[in-house]
């Protein structure tokens, strides 16, 4: 049976979070490790194995969120908003940053709104869930069967498979359903695993990036503006 092993770097993520003089070569190098650490545990396990490292994985990556040097502030928007910061925020109505509260898919519907998920999940570590959602809204604009094919095994070879670069958290059933569907792509290969992700980050991510300094920040620049 499996059995979790004392990891001396998951066992290090209980101590109290360190303060924010911590430099951000920390937070890499901690990451990194664990996430090798992690990946030794699960592979070739059963799927309880997975999803106990899955969960250690989430854990951890909230855990090193305080050690980025990023300053959670409307600073980490403009740095990669689609236009220009300046002419940006001016075209950014106080209404429209509002709106954004009302439904997570009124954030995802505004090309400013995902700019600002963005480099919010950029400081929690989990850009890849918003990323893998974005690739599935683009992938179902496929028109050509012949790029069908190649479009679905890139994502989920990115998104999708264990040890994948941007690996996103659903669970092992899901993963294999989408594994089967890759075998014979459609446009709805995917479905099953953006709505897991897209459900993820609306009751996860999506509340607290509401209270994070980059919203209120902007907010606050685009009240500022009328005054």
């Amino acid at each position: 049976m499996y059995q979790e092993a004392a990891d001396p770097v998951i066992q290090g993520l209980d101590e109290p979070c360190p303060s924010s003089t911590c430099q951000n070569h920390v937070a890499t190098t901690m990451l990194t490790a664990t996430r090798q650490s992690l990946s030794d545990h699960t592979i070739g396990k059963d799927p309880q194995a997975v999803r106990t490292g899955q969960r250690q994985n989430r854990g951890m990556r909230t855990r090193l969120g305080c050690l980025s040097h990023k300053s959670d502030s409307c600073n980490d928007f403009t740095a990669i908003l689609p236009d220009k910061p300046n002419r940006a925020l001016k075209r950014l109505s106080t209404e429209e940053a509002t709106r954004w509260a009302d439904s997570f898919d009124s954030l995802l519907s505004h090309k400013y709104g995902v700019a600002a998920f963005r480099a919010f999940l950029k400081t929690e570590f989990s850009e890849e869930n918003l990323e893998f959602w974005l690739a599935c809204e683009e992938f179902k604009k496929t028109r050509s069967t012949t790029k069908l094919a190649s479009k679905a095994h890139r994502i989920f070879e990115e998104f999708i498979d264990v040890q994948a670069p941007r690996e996103v958290n659903i669970d092992f059933q899901t993963r294999e359903v989408t594994r089967n569907n890759v075998q014979e792509p459609s446009l709805s290969c995917f479905d099953q695993a953006q709505g897991k992700v897209h459900s993820l980050m609306e009751k996860d991510s999506y509340p607290r990036f509401l209270r994070s300094k980059i919203y209120t920040d902007l907010l606050t620049q685009t009240q500022r503006r009328l005054s």
